[in-house]
């Protein structure tokens, strides 16, 4: 890469007639970024040009005059940043801001809030929450969803940030985190709650179906948070009540909810979850195209990874969980509730969705991250693995891994199909989110495993599907990492390059681009992104971080303006 600080006094170094007497002098911007392959978001042509950047605004995209500071993008890919439409960076980045884990994918902006986010709190869930942190340890001193995206904003960050409000945080503080329904007045505070996270610049309400407490939400209930979310702008996005045996069921419930709240809505994560399971891809974008054809606005994200990660709880009935974590945990010690436990494991879930048995087998299960020392040791192995070294069930290892860890044990499944993951990435109508935090390959991040797509998930779409497999051109590829996913999302002024749009850019290799993470060795950036903006101003140089912290807390189009 070559920067060059251009002078001032740049009519020396121009031709004679650019310089003749009564001629303006030609504009210098702050940042010229000149002779990149520009790809502007748009999905059209790429073109050969130069991108000028003034402040946090880009100016113009074309040919430019001069730049105070101008690098050289020749035989390089110019892009908008990256935008992860479904980020787990809530903890991560109050440790460390730099996110390089995502930086160096050139993601910009962070989308978090499935389910559960840091607001709004009250005094019992801060206190459950800081009990319950693992390996990253922080002070919870905010209160509502807002007040912790401005907090991230004021303490400096690389990227921006932006959130849903989580349904699940929502009923936890009102009802707790038992199987009960809301009241009427108690769904009229829920709603409140909703209302007041839009007005701060929360994005919609995101759900998480599978997971108690999530799962104990009816329909209506959803319906009901999304009325008066739409009203202000939101959107409704949900890891829904099924991916895998009741897919189909889920997705209708979906549409219902935007059907009803008249609100778009988001798939996360959309996937077909378990083997007998692969052959509903096909009618799961039916139903979603004919619903388009409706007049709905519905969309899915995905991640460019066969296998999910979340946690030992997604493999056990959710009546053993009522009640929160501790509760589960002691109820575990009972060996009537055990065999029970046991027993439900080994078959499909009634009403529950049993990560477990869609895996196939405990090897299936690859084990990331525990809060004991003592079993630390077990990170990288599969739950069939220790069962075997136990000369146990794994059924009875999982309830006892859970005990012992005092936690719901960070857990990979490998559940998808290699043929329906490059198949979604043909969908028009799908962006990508990582589902991970944005770690780095030092300090506390590598006291635990993790699962390769917090490295790679972008990088992989752009070199395997895009650039080896060629299921999507790199422009619309751009497209919807870019100004789709801003789109989806209700984000505007961002995922575009041109003027009036702001300064987040990425400067990227099409020929090198590359996941390098794996699930052996999570631990690794990715390659061929060298340089990153935001705001204009530069975070990544030449695949390296910068002291530059100019990310912001990205807001909605309630903000402000959403009635109390």
């Amino acid at each position: 890469m070559r920067i060059t600080q251009v002078p001032f006094a740049i009519c020396i170094t121009l031709p004679l007639a650019a310089c003749a007497a009564g001629s303006a002098a030609p504009a210098l911007h702050d940042l010229v970024i000149r002779g990149g392959t520009i790809y502007d978001g748009s999905g059209g042509a790429a073109a050969v040009g130069d991108v000028a950047i003034d402040g946090d605004k880009v100016v113009s995209v074309g040919p430019a005059a001069r730049g105070r500071t101008e690098i050289d993008a020749t035989g390089l890919a110019v892009a908008p940043g990256f935008i992860n439409t479904h980020s787990w960076a809530t903890e991560s980045l109050i440790v460390d801001g730099r996110g390089l884990g995502d930086l160096k994918q050139g993601v910009t902006l962070e989308v978090m809030g499935e389910g559960w986010t840091m607001g709004p709190l009250n005094e019992k869930m801060k206190q459950l929450q800081a009990a319950r942190l693992g390996d990253v340890k922080y002070d919870i001193t905010w209160t509502s969803l807002g007040e912790y995206l401005a907090g991230l904003e004021k303490s400096g960050i690389s990227p921006n940030v932006a959130s849903f409000v989580g349904a699940s945080t929502v009923r936890i503080h009102e009802l707790g985190e038992d199987d009960v329904d809301p009241t009427p007045e108690q769904l009229k505070r829920m709603q409140a709650l909703v209302r007041s996270a839009m007005n701060e610049g929360a994005l919609g309400v995101g759900s998480a179906l599978i997971y108690a407490p999530g799962s104990f939400a009816e329909t209506a209930e959803l319906v009901a948070l999304m009325q008066a979310a739409g009203p202000c702008g939101g959107r409704y996005i949900s890891h829904m009540r099924s991916e895998g045996d009741s897919i189909l069921q889920a997705v209708d419930e979906l549409i219902d909810i935007a059907r009803q709240s008249k609100a778009p809505a988001i798939i996360y994560h959309l996937k077909q979850a378990g083997k007998d399971n692969w052959d509903t891809l096909d009618p799961v974008i039916a139903k979603v195209e004919a619903a388009q054809k409706e007049g709905l606005d519905i969309t899915a994200t995905m991640y460019t990874y066969p296998a999910g990660a979340t946690g030992l709880d997604a493999a056990m009935p959710l009546w053993v969980q009522a009640g929160g974590e501790e509760a589960w945990i002691q109820r575990l010690k009972d060996p009537a509730i055990r065999a029970k436990v046991a027993a439900e494991m080994k078959a499909p879930g009634k009403g529950w969705e049993n990560l477990y048995y869609q895996a196939g087998t405990p090897d299936g299960l690859l084990l990331l991250g525990f809060k004991s020392e003592k079993l630390k040791p077990l990170t990288g192995k599969t739950l069939g693995e220790v069962a075997r070294e136990r000369g146990k069930s794994p059924e009875e290892t999982a309830m006892d891994l859970v005990v012992e860890d005092g936690s719901r044990v960070g857990t990979a499944y490998f559940l998808m199909s290699e043929a329906n993951v490059a198949k979604q990435t043909t969908l028009p109508w799908m962006s990508y989110g990582s589902d991970a935090d944005a770690p780095a390959t030092e300090g506390v991040f590598l006291k635990s495993s993790t699962h390769p797509r917090a490295y790679g998930n972008i990088p992989r779409l752009l070199g395997k599907y895009v650039r080896d497999e060629k299921t999507i051109s790199l422009s619309q590829a751009v497209r919807q990492l870019t100004s789709f996913s801003a789109q989806q999302l209700g984000i505007e002024g961002r995922g575009r390059l041109a003027p009036g749009y702001y300064a987040d850019v990425v400067v990227f290799d099409p020929a090198t681009i590359a996941d390098k993470a794996t699930f052996d060795k999570p631990h690794q950036y990715s390659v061929g992104v060298r340089d990153v903006f935001v705001n204009g101003q530069q975070v990544l140089k030449n695949g390296e971080p910068t002291a530059a912290r100019p990310g912001r807390f990205v807001k909605g189009p309630g903000a402000g303006k959403c009635p109390a």
